[in-house]
């Protein structure tokens, strides 16, 4: 049974800095394909960043682009997501995802994830 659990989030400032993280189990992490989304109230759920199954090919929305950082470290089952410049706007719920397939390449449709986290809130105050 895949299980993700999100944790990091909180209440900051504008342009403070959090590491969202996402601790897998229940398969081997490193051979999948993993995302960040986020769904801010009334809105829908959008894409943030994914990360290939070795780390090697990263995508960001252009809303994060250069503040946010995806990563993982498949040695400790943990995906990560930096977040830094954080601006009221970045305030939603924030989830991991991992894909179904074995090796698939990361993805920026949240319709590719079959596994998602529970969710963790970021509240950025101005």
């Amino acid at each position: 049974q895949v299980q993700l659990v999100e944790s990091g989030g909180g209440l900051v400032q504008a342009g403070d800095s959090l590491r969202l993280s996402c601790a897998a189990s229940g398969r081997t992490f490193s051979s999948y394909a993993m995302g960040w989304f986020r769904q801010a109230p009334g809105k829908e759920r959008e894409f943030v960043a994914a990360i290939s199954w070795s780390g090697g090919s990263t995508y960001y929305a252009d809303s994060v682009k250069g503040r946010f950082t995806i990563s993982r470290d498949n040695a400790k089952n943990t995906g990560y997501l930096q977040m830094n410049s954080l601006k009221p706007e970045d305030t939603a719920v924030y989830y991991c995802a991992q894909r179904r397939s074995t090796l698939a390449g990361a993805a920026t449709d949240a319709t590719e994830y079959n596994y998602w986290g529970q969710g963790t809130q970021v509240t950025v105050s101005s």
